[in-house]
């Protein structure tokens, strides 16, 4: 498996030596920007597979790189930030952000988020996630038919359950918050939409996590939303 080549956006010279210093040690081909506008720049021309951005820049906030590089690209955009307000990890991930990571953070959770975007790359490349059956651990829903089973047993959801299901597989690895996924099952993000995803996400778990075999499949970012983990083959369910 190819390591995917990674952008660092980071104006501050020493946490940029230590991204890049981690990313050589394990293999990762890189490159660096110290500003926004560049960054803009070398996400068009050298066409990275992930970017790593810093919101702190000294010529534009991350928050507006992103929005750039979303009027034209799906690059996969992991957040490292000093701000770790709720506020700050919601507008990052509304603009199009893929991940937050507040600063300071430790090597082995940098690389582990990025192993969870490189399985999910890796996964849109084989045309997995855009396939009409969906196959995660012992979940598998098929798409077509609008039927989802659990341990080769159906599982009987109700119409919402279903719809937010689909909307966490069909992003699985990516957090996703209250009002990106409100805005995908109610079509709008009200605060008593929000209240009744707590409720039915609620719901949705219960089931998945029932039975002997229960699946702990779906992450609570506190304050800010949900997303659904990638269960690895051979990984046998949490206590």
């Amino acid at each position: 498996m190819n390591k995917p080549t990674i952008l660092v956006v980071e104006d501050d010279s020493s946490v940029r030596s230590l991204i890049t210093t981690t990313l050589k040690a394990h293999g990762y081909k890189f490159l660096t920007a110290a500003n926004g506008e560049m960054a803009v720049m070398m996400a068009s021309s050298h066409n990275p597979d992930i970017m790593l951005l810093d919101l702190g820049l000294p010529d534009i906030d991350g928050v507006e790189v992103i929005r750039r590089i979303r009027e034209w690209s799906n690059l996969p955009i992991i957040v490292l930030s000093a701000r770790s307000e709720d506020s700050d990890k919601i507008e990052a991930l509304d603009q199009g952000a893929d991940d937050y990571l507040t600063k300071p953070f430790s090597v082995d959770e940098l690389l582990a988020r990025l192993r969870v975007t490189q399985r999910r790359l890796n996964l849109q490349a084989s045309g997995e996630v855009g396939s009409s059956v969906f196959v995660n651990g012992p979940l598998k829903i098929d798409f077509a038919a609008g039927c989802v089973w659990l341990n080769d047993e159906e599982l009987h959801l109700t119409p919402i359950e279903y719809k937010l299901l689909c909307v966490l597989a069909h992003n699985v690895g990516k957090v996703l918050t209250h009002t990106a996924i409100t805005q995908k099952v109610w079509g709008s993000s009200q605060e008593n939409d929000i209240a009744s995803l707590r409720v039915y996400m609620a719901s949705l778990r219960k089931k998945l996590e029932s039975g002997a075999h229960s699946l702990h499949l779906v992450q609570t970012h506190v304050g800010v939303g949900y997303r659904m983990l990638r269960v690895e083959a051979d990984d046998s369910p949490e206590e």
